[in-house]
């Protein structure tokens, strides 16, 4: 599969070891073109904003953290929510946190744009995965 199943990945994460394990990762499968990373969620939410101002090409998927500082995961969605784009619907969005607290999973849940929610540390399987639910994989 020599095709890069999705233009641009965003992974919104303050741990470098997280970041770049999951850049391999979605390298190794051609997850995207493009794999973008930011701190925190206030980093993402500007990185997005400028995104849709410059008419440059909106994540089809973003890899969201709970915990970091600045603005945290809830953070992110509480503004994501709030951005008035007719695109903002099309990017998918999947919690992935070292918190296996089912308190955090559910209020993930309530968030319709959160489409999973998956716990840390992420697997190549879980991508494929992931790839699989947004219907990008044929079934053998």
């Amino acid at each position: 599969m020599s095709m890069n199943l999705l233009d641009v990945a965003f992974i919104v994460d303050d741990d470098p070891i997280h970041q770049f394990g999951m850049k391999v990762l979605l390298q190794r499968i051609k997850f995207s073109n493009e794999v973008l990373i930011y701190q925190n969620g206030q980093e993402a939410i500007d990185a997005l904003t400028q995104r849709m101002e410059k008419g440059l090409k909106l994540p089809s998927i973003i890899f969201l953290d709970l915990n970091m500082p600045i603005k945290d995961g809830w953070g992110f969605l509480d503004d994501f929510v709030e951005i008035p784009h007719q695109n903002r619907e099309k990017i998918v969005i999947y919690v992935v946190s070292s918190s296996i607290n089912p308190s955090d999973q559910e209020k993930a849940k309530k968030y319709a744009v959160v489409s999973n929610y998956i716990v840390k540390p992420i697997s190549k399987d879980q991508l494929t995965n992931v790839l699989d639910d947004l219907g990008l994989i044929d079934k053998v």
